[in-house]
C-alpha cells in the first residue's frame, strides 16, 4: 500500500500552526457576541491597523477567491475590466468568480516575465482600451507574492501604481502569499502597500498557517463604502466571526505570521539548493517566496508519484511546482531529495 505524502503539493495542506490553534482553543471556551461584534475581531483589526501604520478597513472572508473578487467588484463597474498578469490566480484558478462578482468586468490579460506584469504591456493595452465599444479600464491587480513564487520589488510597485494613478485607476493587490513577500524583502508592511499606492490587499491567512479565512483592506475608506453590504449578500459574514478573527489574532500577535513565512521561504530556498546540488536540477524561477519550480520529465514525476508523493504540473509541458510551508521538515525534504535521486 503505497502512502500519500501531499507535503509538497500546497501550503493548503499544512496544518493550524500552534499560535492560531492556541488563539481559536481560547475563543472557542466562552460565549461571544455574533457577527463581528466580538473582542477577537476588534482586536484583530486594531492589530491590523498596527502593522500597517494605518487607519485602514478590514473585513474577514471565508476564502481567498472571495476576497479577490469582492475587492475586485468593489473597486469596477461591470462594464469596466481588470488588468492582470495571464498567470495570475484571478485567471487561472478563480473560476470566474471576479467576472461574476463584479456583474461582468472582463480581465485583460498582459504578460511578464517570472510571473509579474509587463508595465510595456499595460501602458500599450491602455492605449488601445480608449473608446466607447471596449471594456473601459477600471484596475490593476498584481499578486505578492507572483504564482511563480517571484516578489515584486517596492520600485516595481510603486511604477505599477503611478501607472495606475495616471490613468485613474485602482490597484489591487492578491497577498495570498503576503506574508512570504513581507519575509522575503525584509520590509515594513506599508512599505510596498498603500505607501506606493496600493488601494486594496486580500490578505491571506490560510496559506500561513490559519484554518480558513482572509482579509479584504482598504487603505482607503472611502473606496470601502458600502463593503459590509457586499460581504454579506455575498455570504462572506460569518455568523461566529471570532473564530475567523481569533486565528489571525494569533498570528499577529508576537509576529508569528512573519516567523511562519521566514520559515517557508527558507524551507524552499534549502529545497531549491538541494535539487540543484544532489539531482542537478535547476530552479525555473527565482526563489523568493516558498515555491520552487522544476522542470521534471515524465519518467521522473511518474516515478515519484508511484511513490506517494503529490505535487502539480504548473505549466506545460513538463514545469512543477513544490511548495514549502511553516511546517516544511528537513527530514520530508530529504526524503523528497532520495527518492528523487534513487528515481534519477
Amino acid at each position: 500500500m503505497i502512502v500519500e505524502r501531499h507535503e509538497f503539493s500546497s501550503d493548503n495542506v499544512a496544518p493550524i500552526c500552534p499560535e492560531a490553534w492556541a488563539a481559536l482553543q481560547e475563543a472557542n471556551a466562552q460565549y461571544a457576541p455574533s457577527y463581528g461584534e466580538d473582542r477577537w475581531t476588534a482586536r484583530a483589526c486594531d492589530r491590523i491597523r498596527e502593522i500597517f501604520e494605518t487607519d485602514c478597513d478590514v473585513y474577514f472572508v471565508f476564502t481567498g477567491t472571495a476576497a479577490n473578487a469582492l475587492a475586485l467588484a468593489q473597486l469596477c463597474k461591470s462594464f469596466q475590466s481588470v488588468i492582470c498578469h495571464q498567470h495570475s490566480h484571478i485567471q487561472t484558478d478563480e473560476c470566474g468568480a471576479p467576472e461574476f462578482f463584479t456583474g461582468g468586468s472582463k480581465l485583460l490579460l498582459v504578460g511578464g516575465a517570472d510571473g509579474k506584469i509587463d508595465i510595456g504591456q499595460v501602458k500599450a493595452l491602455l492605449a488601445r482600451q480608449n473608446e466607447l465599444h471596449s471594456h473601459k479600464p477600471g484596475a490593476i491587480s498584481i499578486a505578492q507574492a507572483t504564482e511563480f513564487g517571484t516578489v515584486y520589488s517596492r520600485d516595481e510597485i510603486a511604477a505599477i501604481a503611478d501607472l495606475a494613478r495616471k490613468h485613474q485607476l485602482f490597484l489591487h493587490m492578491d497577498g495570498a502569499r503576503f506574508a512570504n513577500a513581507i519575509a522575503s524583502l525584509n520590509c515594513a508592511p506599508k512599505a510596498i502597500t498603500w505607501e506606493t499606492g496600493v488601494n486594496v490587499l486580500c490578505f491571506g491567512g490560510t496559506k500561513n498557517g490559519a484554518a480558513v479565512g482572509d482579509l479584504v483592506i482598504f487603505f482607503d475608506r472611502k473606496i470601502s463604502r458600502e463593503f459590509d453590504y457586499r460581504a454579506k449578500q455575498a455570504g462572506q459574514l460569518g455568523s461566529k466571526m471570532r473564530f475567523l478573527a481569533a486565528p489571525w489574532l494569533g498570528l499577529l500577535t508576537g509576529d508569528a505570521w512573519l516567523r511562519n513565512a521566514q520559515y517557508a521561504n527558507d524551507a524552499a530556498r534549502r529545497l531549491a539548493d538541494r535539487l540543484r546540488k544532489e539531482a542537478r536540477i535547476e530552479s525555473i524561477f527565482p526563489v523568493e517566496a516558498n515555491a520552487v519550480f522544476v522542470s521534471m520529465d515524465e519518467r521522473l514525476a511518474s516515478g515519484l508519484h508511484a511513490r506517494g508523493w503529490r505535487f502539480y504540473k504548473f505549466i506545460e509541458p513538463d514545469v512543477y511546482r513544490l511548495m514549502c510551508s511553516w511546517s516544511t521538515t528537513e527530514e520530508e525534504i530529504s526524503s523528497l531529495l532520495a527518492d528523487l535521486v534513487a528515481i534519477k
